[in-house]
């Protein structure tokens, strides 16, 4: 096991604070932090902030548990807080339940040397020692875990050099990628967004020596994000100024645009905001995007197209893991011929379709809603680093048949008759072609998703993204309802690929 040592100066008790936050930022379910000082070196400070900090409340009662061994607290990473100073013998902590906490949480231990060998392998050591007016932080641990915690401190010297390195931390979102989210607040100022995005890992390569990430032209680094951003800024659309970054670390610090949500409090779709939707799309297809964005001297961004090899690869993704998640075996090569000439033919179709920026995951979670605004202000745009050159019914399907929500095939047609009557308002429109470009690139981008929500499980280990199967299918069963689907539709049936079971 290799090890790592961070070392950080904390000349004050509320730079102490701000260390236990970062270690927060940075916790999982299982890391073990054994905290090690004299009296008074701060070790409560550091768990109180910690904790307050996964809470998301900075006045929370975090008492000592001196006298009852330990104190566990909810949250997204549920955290028990050991004191072991009255520990009789490291037996005692499986008394306490210690493995079976960490199954599902994080321990803080102070007065860790009493548990002698009982602390698991992977524990982080963080010793605070006295230094000139202040105290030294010391943390020791296996590399792989260190790494995170020194991500989250780098993180923190990235916000001082941007002026607001006292600023608390908090989580905010995570989604299915690497990256993550905080708000971070100072005093006196608008809270805002700091944005972690490591450099993308390509994985092993799939076809052609290219990684699926390669082939499917996902974004590799920052640049993307802050291109694509300064391109929907120029042409009005709302998504969030950057105060500052890091390209090569992947780091930056983004106006709030605002926690109002596109669906209803009750998490059900508006039909009027899906319609505000479908018409800013218009308002944007109407524009001649550039294909190569200058994000700062010497340094450009070259919009990739939604190529065949792209699509068919991420149509792939049902062949690869939801038929086998279905039958419980890997998709025949029988099947898999067929697939592609079924996807080949239909991709064929595409080839005169309208072509511009395709955000590629424009729904309801990448939308906030500002109902104070006026017209397109009203939306402000999240998550559009992947974007593409390709055909303009995408994101029309990618709203209209939300991946994360139910929409009725009410909304959906009212979401679609708007995007087509902003389309010809402004000018000639071929709504026929239109039409039959949106059940293909919804029934592609449909059979994507089942693939991807069932290797979320399988591979990365959130089955959560299971739940949503029955509605995808839906989806992909009015996608291949269209007249020119209907050699994809008999194949799909074939298969069983519709059926309604569970993986």
């Amino acid at each position: 096991m290799v090890s790592r040592v961070l070392q950080r100066f904390l000349p004050d008790e509320a730079a102490t604070a701000r260390l236990g936050e970062d270690l927060a930022m940075a916790l999982k379910a299982g890391d073990v932090l054994a905290l090690r000082g004299d009296v008074g070196a701060g070790k409560s400070t550091l768990a109180r902030a910690l904790i307050r900090a996964l809470a998301d409340d900075g006045t929370l009662e975090v008492p000592s548990p001196t006298f009852t061994l330990v104190q566990s607290y909810a949250g997204p990473v549920p955290v028990h807080h050991f004191d072991l100073y009255r520990l009789a013998d490291a037996s005692e902590l499986d008394e306490l339940g210690f493995e079976e906490m960490l199954a599902g949480g994080a321990a803080l231990v102070e007065w860790a040397e009493r548990a002698e060998d009982r602390l698991p392998h992977g524990t982080v050591t963080v010793e605070l020692l006295p230094e000139a007016d202040g105290r030294l932080a010391r943390l020791t641990g296996d590399e792989a875990v260190m790494r995170r915690f020194s991500r989250s401190l780098a993180l923190r010297e990235f916000l001082a050099g941007a002026g607001w390195g006292e600023a608390s931390r908090r989580r905010f979102l995570t989604d299915a990628s690497a990256r993550a989210y905080e708000i971070v607040r100072k005093q006196g100022h608008a809270p805002r967004v700091l944005m972690d995005s490591p450099p993308l890992v390509l994985g092993p390569p799939l076809r052609g020596g290219r990684s699926y990430a390669e082939i499917v032209h996902t974004a590799r680094n920052l640049t993307a994000f802050i291109a694509i951003g300064k391109a929907l800024a120029e042409a009005g659309v709302s998504v969030p100024e950057i105060y500052a970054d890091d390209l090569e670390q992947g780091f930056a610090l983004l106006e709030h645009l605002g926690s109002g949500r596109f669906l209803d409090d009750g998490g059900r779709p508006v039909a009027d905001r899906y319609v505000a939707a479908a018409e800013l799309l218009a308002f944007m297809h109407r524009r001649r995007w550039p294909q190569e964005i200058e994000v700062r001297p010497g340094v450009r961004h070259v919009v990739p197209p939604f190529d065949r090899d792209a699509m068919m690869t991420e149509a792939e993704l049902l062949v690869d893991w939801y038929v086998p998640a279905m039958s419980g075996a890997p998709a025949s090569e029988r099947l898999r011929d067929g697939f592609r000439r079924a996807w080949g033919a239909l991709i064929d179709r595409l080839e005169g379709s309208e072509k511009t920026l395709v955000l590629r995951d424009f729904h309801s979670p990448n939308i906030l809603w500002r109902g104070d605004r006026a017209g397109h202000d009203r939306l402000g745009i999240l998550d559009y680093q992947d974007a593409l050159i390709g055909p303009s019914a995408y994101d029309v399907a990618s709203l209209a048949m939300d991946a994360r929500v139910t929409v009725p095939e009410a909304i959906e047609q009212d979401t679609l008759d708007a995007y087509v009557a902003a389309r010809r308002a402004r000018g000639p429109f071929g709504e026929s072609e239109f039409r039959e470009a949106y059940a293909i690139m919804a029934a592609q981008r449909n059979s994507k998703i089942l693939g991807i929500f069932v290797r979320l499980d399988r591979r990365d280990g959130k089955p959560a993204y299971l739940r949503h199967l029955p509605r995808i299918r839906a989806y992909l069963r009015r996608a291949l309802a269209h007249p020119a689907l209907a050699g994809l539709r008999a194949f799909y049936e074939e298969h069983g690929i519709l059926q309604e079971r569970m993986p």
